[in-house]
């Protein structure tokens, strides 16, 4: 977890600095320190580890947890999430026709072999790792982002990424890229050079990587591994072999550059707003004591400060800059989403009545609706995965377009990343084909109806040779016309079903986009007025420190006199050297943790 020893400081600081805003009556100031307390207290370091296929992945995830909780069969592509617990524990999340989620406790020894892909939507451990028990959250990808791109839902909820290749050969153009976008979404990546003891030429490949990432601009460290490898030694207790194997020099490594990352990460933020903070209370503590000092300079001063309150009624306005940028992103972004949504249903919609055609849908209705809904859920997943990536893109677009190049953005995750059952929840479930169900009565009735027409029109021909209506050759007709009309009556049902079945998916896809539109457009504008409260409150908070401004240069100028003056002053340069204390402090604790 979080070192909360590395981190009392920071904490220390930002308890200080509210009780210093509370002072100064800036509650707008407290809620924004009582934030980054928060952050900064939160002991979660999530962990994400994906790869290609076959290159070790589930090996080396078991490797490091200490316990087999992550299947080896590259066709099981579910997540796992990993936590620690004091007794091993496992609960399957399944995702039934229409979209319900159920959650299934299961032995933690048997849960590999229960995994389906088509219902089980994530399977969730909890285990006495030693790894686990330092504050690591494990989540096991279900493959690389170009294999699977709903992978992309995890990584935007992680702290950190192990990205696992094999040592066969060097990166390839399509990994580097793949490593450039995964940069983009978390910048603390570690490159796994796995299964080490089957390829000897492992050094070189791994230089030869070291130059692809330099060469793209990734400073990413590339640690050598053998998962097989550690699981022998650990067998035997060969302590040397479990050296070779590089996974207890990559455990060090992730706890001591990924913990001291996840610290560094949240200590730069609570940083950033130290300083923002103590900017505001300083200016007006700054004027009143100016004013104090020189009451003539007093015009000069509070014209300097309206000059100062006029750019920020400015960002305030809704012409300003960002208030423009923000409205036109978000009625694009929700535009470019509903579209991004309508056209990955309408390929479902294509494949789906594509399969119906090719046989008849009354065969496994069960089967097609569940792989149905398991497409729409990873659809969904998909379509939420971009609308954040671009909400992300968004508040930067919105940051740039105020002055300060240094306005903070936003924090904006995805909770809960994977789970789309709460949203298709009220989705009703695929319809069932009324007319696949046939009686065997009705079945011999159209036969019985095909062999009379034949019997009678064959036997009225014959009888005029002088042959019973009811012979050989009527008799034949009549087996021959009621197998046909049998056979008619079956590619005819066959045709209605399949048309019905195509009314049942294009029904569950209205249902689908009408339930997905309305949430999408819900989590969007929820963006857009967070993105539009964070960027106001920046532009609040600069108005109300230039007010606070004003009001201390006028009661400096009229209220103070003689002695209470010198008391007045003397008690805001206590406060300034204590603002200026809590600023050098947290300047010297960002300095050191950059090292």
């Amino acid at each position: 977890m979080k070192n909360p020893d590395a981190l009392g400081p920071l904490v220390e600081l930002l308890d200080e600095l509210l009780a210093l805003t509370h002072t100064a009556g800036r509650t707008d100031l407290a809620q924004r320190l009582q934030i980054s307390r928060a952050r900064v207290a939160d002991p979660r370091v999530r962990l994400v580890v994906l790869g290609d296929s076959r290159n070790g992945k589930s090996t080396l995830v078991n490797s490091l947890v200490g316990a087999r909780v992550s299947a080896t069969d590259s066709t099981v592509s579910v997540p796992v999430i990993v936590e620690h617990g004091p007794l091993p524990t496992a609960t399957l999340v399944r995702t039934a026709v229409g979209g319900q989620v159920e959650r299934q406790p299961v032995d933690p020894g048997k849960v590999l072999t229960e995994l389906d892909g088509s219902t089980v939507v994530r399977a969730e451990f909890s285990q006495p790792s030693p790894l686990l028990a330092e504050g690591f959250v494990l989540l096991d990808a279900p493959g690389s982002p170009t294999e699977n791109p709903a992978t992309w839902s995890l990584l935007a909820a992680a702290d950190a990424v192990l990205y696992v290749a094999d040592a066969r050969s060097p990166f390839s153009n399509a990994q580097i890229e793949t490593l450039q976008r995964i940069q983009q979404v978390c910048p603390t990546v570690i490159c796994v050079l796995n299964k080490i003891d089957q390829y000897p030429q492992w050094p070189h490949v791994q230089q030869r990587d070291r130059q692809l990432l330099d060469e793209a601009g990734l400073a990413f460290a590339v640690a050598p591994a053998s998962a097989r490898l550690h699981e022998a030694a650990l067998t035997t207790g060969d302590r040397q072999q479990d050296l070779e194997s590089g996974v207890p020099q990559l455990l060090d490594h992730l706890r001591g550059h990924v913990l001291g990352q996840a610290d560094t990460v949240a200590a730069e933020a609570a940083v950033r707003d130290i300083q923002l903070i103590t900017d505001h209370l300083a200016l007006a503590l700054r004027t009143e004591a100016e004013t104090l000092r020189d009451p003539r300079r007093y015009m000069v001063i509070t014209e300097q400060l309206r000059r100062t309150r006029e750019e920020a009624e400015q960002l305030r306005a809704r012409t300003s800059n960002w208030q423009v940028a923000l409205a036109d992103g978000s009625g694009e972004l929700m535009a470019d989403t509903e579209h991004d949504l309508r056209h990955r249903l309408r390929s479902l919609i294509r494949d789906a009545e594509a399969d119906i055609m090719k046989k008849d849908p009354a065969k496994g209705w069960a089967d097609f609706g569940a792989d149905l809904d398991a497409k729409i859920c990873e659809a969904v997943e998909e379509n939420f995965v971009i609308a954040h990536y671009r909400s992300v893109e968004l508040a930067e677009q919105v940051a740039a377009k105020f002055p300060d190049s240094g306005v903070p953005t936003p924090e904006l995750r995805l909770a809960n990343p994977g789970d789309v059952g709460e949203v298709l929840e009220p989705v009703a479930s695929l319809d069932s084909l009324i007319s696949a169900e046939t009686r065997v009565t009705d079945q011999a009735l159209t036969t019985v109806r095909g062999s009379y027409g034949g019997i009678l029109m064959v036997g009225l021909a014959t009888s005029a040779a002088g042959m019973s209506l009811v012979n050989w050759y009527s008799g034949a007709a009549g087996i021959l016309l009621g197998v046909h009309a049998l056979w008619e009556d079956r590619r005819s049902r066959k045709q209605r079903r399949q048309a019905e079945a195509k009314v049942a998916v294009a029904r569950l896809m209205d249902d689908v986009i009408f339930q997905v539109s309305k949430e999408s457009r819900f989590r969007l504008r929820a963006v857009q007025r967070d993105l539009r409260d964070h960027f106001t409150e920046i532009a609040n908070h600069t108005l109300r420190s230039v007010d606070a401004s004003l009001r201390a240069a006028e009661e400096a100028a009229v209220v103070h006199s003689g002695q209470g003056r010198e008391q007045r002053l003397t008690e805001i340069e206590r406060t300034l050297v204590r603002i200026r204390e809590l600023r050098e402090r947290a300047d010297t604790y960002g300095e050191n943790r950059s090292y």
